[in-house]
């Protein structure tokens, strides 16, 4: 049997990582300044990770969500304690798209409604309503298609407005990417955050925000979207949640009941993946990785603005994205093959840098000292290395 043939991939096969580092099978270190599409939030093989994992292999890796799993409640109350949410409930699942699904047809059992306010060039995940609700056609089946869908332009908010005063009545929920990661790196505004908010309050719809990859602390606070100073109902969140280790999760607000039946999961919540999470959560606390992401992204911003052939600079904390000028457009090819480091891209043709949250400074200037190169920076134009 032979792969299903649908990822478009580097010919290099990673071997070992550590840190902020990969190796390959020959041997080859590579920077890993895009973590698996920012899934490796606090580092390769973090020691407290893999000894927490370790131990939970040794002690019992599965049961169902028919007993009592005391890992799922620790889990919620150390997500609640760090994420500023502890009266919210948690729901967990594997995966992002599965937590866009749940928190979409949660809003639906909630409301009682169907339709789905959503935005150009956002990406929530390939499976159903999470698929419908993503600005790809490509990536639409025909029995994914729905007349369910609104979108709107990012950041735009008469048209929301609009949207909300022809179709408020109708409208389940609005869901948004605090930072839009597969879309090309694009920032909610706090003004366009805090008019979904008033717009779900007054219509009674319910705000989603999806933080798959804007959040567990990649724009330097938890949720990027809560730089608006309002709450949303749900988050949204997987990818940094493990590090490597596959769960999603949703947090809910208080006001969105449950009952038996109406969401449920074979793998969610799992022992191994509870005891990765919660690794995770102790690491982003004890090493206070949240004030790191805003100091290395700020150095990363500065050096960034300083080069040469770097258009649109933009983004939050360790999610920073920029468009190449036309002489620099194959700069990622160039940093991957010349200087060894991953980078990540969006369409048309966008870089994009999701390092590790424990990145360090000498790992940053070792990032800037290397596209200096591949942008052909002279030494009397060269940026300013350093905090």
């Amino acid at each position: 049997m032979k792969l299903f043939d649908v990822y478009p991939i580097n010919q290099i096969e990673i071997s070992k990582g550590k840190g902020s580092f990969v190796w390959d099978k020959n041997g080859v270190e590579y920077l890993d300044m895009y973590g698996g599409h920012a899934v490796i939030s606090i580092g390769h093989c973090h020691p407290h990770w893999v000894r927490k994992l370790q131990h939970q292999t040794e002690t019992l890796a599965f049961y169902s969500n028919s007993i009592i799993i005391a890992l799922q409640e620790e889990l919620a109350d150390l997500l609640g304690k760090i994420s500023k949410k502890e009266d919210y409930q948690l729901f967990l699942v594997n995966s992002g798209a599965e937590a866009n699904e749940n928190a979409l047809k949660l809003a639906s059992f909630h409301t009682g409604r169907k339709k789905v306010v959503a935005f150009k060039k956002g990406f929530h995940g390939r499976t159903s309503l999470a698929v419908a609700a993503t600005d790809n056609p490509a990536l639409v089946a025909p029995i994914n298609e729905t007349d369910n869908i609104i979108f709107s332009d990012l950041n735009d908010i008469e048209a929301l407005t609009d949207i909300f005063k022809n179709q408020g009545d109708k409208i389940a929920a609005v869901i948004v990417e605090g930072i839009q990661g597969i879309g090309g790196i694009h920032v909610c505004t706090d003004e366009f955050l805090l008019a979904i908010r008033s717009l779900c309050d007054q219509y009674g719809s319910v705000y989603i925000a999806d933080s798959v990859q804007c959040g567990y602390g990649r724009s330097g606070i938890f949720y990027a979207h809560d730089s608006a100073g309002v709450n949303a109902d749900i988050y949204t969140m997987a990818k940094g949640m493990g590090n490597g280790f596959p769960i999603g999760g949703i947090s809910i607000a208080p006001d969105l009941k449950p009952k038996h039946g109406m969401l449920g999961t074979t793998f969610g919540g799992n022992h191994l993946a509870c005891a990765a999470a919660i690794a995770v959560l102790e690491v982003i606390r004890d090493e206070n990785l949240l004030e790191n992401t805003i100091k290395m992204g700020a150095l990363l911003m500065k050096g960034l603005s300083q080069l040469p052939g770097i258009n649109n600079l933009r983004g939050k904390g360790l999610m920073i994205g920029w468009d190449p000028d036309e002489p620099n457009k194959d700069i990622r090819s160039k940093l991957l093959n010349n200087q060894h480091i991953f980078t990540g891209s969006a369409k048309p043709n966008v870089v994009r840098l999701l390092p590790s949250l424990a990145i360090n400074e000498n790992e940053c200037n070792q990032f800037l000292s290397a596209i200096s190169q591949e942008l052909q920076v002279t030494k009397d134009e060269a940026i300013h290395i350093g905090a």
